[in-house]
């Protein structure tokens, strides 16, 4: 993956982690859904990956469809 830095979005729920990956794609953000890392906690155990430099893409994803989502974390 290179020096990139990336983000996780962790999700209140698995249809949110998903509805969200799948939104983020169709904009072509490169995304992915990844378990939580052991220092970060969820609820639903699953969490968005993407590069930092498109957070603001994906906060706006997470706004126009209303999905809610717990925090942003930097990796």
């Amino acid at each position: 993956m290179g020096d990139l830095d990336y983000s996780v979005v962790l999700f209140y729920s698995t249809s949110g982690a998903i509805r969200t990956e799948k939104l983020a794609k169709q904009q072509g953000l490169k995304v992915k859904l990844i378990p939580v890392p052991r220092h970060l906690s969820s609820d639903c155990g699953v969490c968005l990956r993407c590069e930092s430099a498109d957070i603001d893409k994906v906060r706006s994803i997470l706004d126009t469809a209303r999905v809610e989502f717990e925090q942003i974390s930097a990796l």
